[in-house]
């Protein structure tokens, strides 16, 4: 790559409300490479409710101005003079880890998640609202076979941490067991596909104000669908909750003695705290009852989550934006527009 190139980016520059000036567009220098790291073109990055979590300030980026972005798939363009993995012209994805030390326990035990050096791509480090984006080769992986470029960028954080949130469960795809799904956006809706591939016995219920994203939910083979304050035909064994708001921690009431509640978010609004008033300890947290919280993701997770979505042939359902229209995207995901996974696209702009 010529030295001194420019590209275009969006970036966040300041925290505050969202609105139409949250994203900047503008020129940067092409990321060099150095011993070990790719240079990826970027083709393609999904969207995520986490990039409004930055914006608005509920989680605080290291760098600012810094570029969003954390599914991220493109084309190995440089390498550095170490790299082994990939060569150039390689097809690779990038997730929302970016880095960690490699060296403290919680790395050595597999769960360099919760390192303390852990770094977030598009948070921590410059992501994929970008013509190029580059990153550590053994931080990148190769897209699987059999999906579009397109269709592969939601697996790297969507369906990844999904498929996270899933193992938490716990749950082992016996008869009788049952699932609940709070919300029904770009994550629990490839959850619901991947419950309906590995556990075809697991009966899975969703809860989704949007009427639209119920209608969606049963046409994907939900055994049912219903509003927050509706009641599902049956105790849930876990539930997983992929909405920013606190309201639907209230669902604990429907959860089985010694069931596990997994949020799937990386931070909750303030605008509805007060709901967790209306918790009752008796009825929705006693007998074992268990809140569980999903924190980042290894480099393991999406190597198991990428290999599932090869093999079961597992595809989210993308709703496509051009490269310039990144601000409306955010604006529709925080209005609640959603069906499938959003997905900014690079080419041809």
């Amino acid at each position: 790559m010529e030295k001194g190139k420019m590209m275009k980016a969006w970036v966040i520059d300041k925290v505050g409300p969202l609105s139409p000036d949250s994203l900047k567009l503008v020129e940067l220098p092409v990321p060099e490479v150095k011993e070990d790291e790719i240079l990826v073109k970027v083709y393609f990055c999904g969207i995520c409710h986490t990039e409004l979590d930055e914006i608005e300030g509920r989680v605080t980026p290291d760098i600012l101005p810094v570029v969003p972005g954390h599914q991220i798939v493109g084309e190995v363009v440089e390498v550095g003079p170490k790299v082994k993995k990939f060569k150039i012209g390689d097809k690779v994805g990038a997730g929302w880890i970016y880095s960690s030390c490699q060296r403290c326990e919680y790395c050595q035990r597999g769960l360099e998640n919760l390192c303390q050096e852990f770094k977030a791509t598009g948070k921590d480090a410059n992501g994929g609202y970008a013509e190029y984006f580059k990153i550590k080769e053994t931080f990148a992986f190769a897209i699987p076979e059999g999906l579009t470029l397109m269709e592969a960028a939601p697996l790297f954080c969507a369906g990844a941490i999904g498929y996270r949130a899933l193992k938490l469960t716990q749950l082992k795809g016996e008869e009788g067991e049952t699932l609940g799904l709070s919300g029904f956006g770009a994550s629990n809706h490839l959850v619901l596909k991947l419950v309906k591939a590995l556990f075809p016995k697991v009966k899975t219920y969703v809860f989704a104000r949007n009427p639209k994203q119920r209608e969606h939910a049963l046409s994907l083979g939900a055994d049912w669908a219903g509003d927050f304050e509706e009641t599902p035909p049956e105790g849930l064994k876990a539930i997983i909750d992929t909405t920013p708001v606190w309201r639907p921690l209230l669902l604990l009431k429907n959860l089985k003695p010694n069931g596990r509640f997994i949020i799937n978010a990386v931070r909750k609004e303030e605008q509805d705290k007060e709901k967790l008033l209306f918790l009752d300890y008796g009825r929705d947290l006693w007998l074992e009852k268990e809140i569980k919280s999903v924190a980042n993701i290894t480099r393991q997770d999406l190597e198991e989550f990428l290999s599932l979505a090869k093999r079961l042939k597992l595809k989210p359902e993308v709703i496509g934006y051009h490269f310039y229209e990144a601000p409306k995207a955010l604006l529709e995901l925080k209005e609640g527009r959603i069906k499938g996974a959003k997905v900014l696209t690079m080419v041809n702009f």
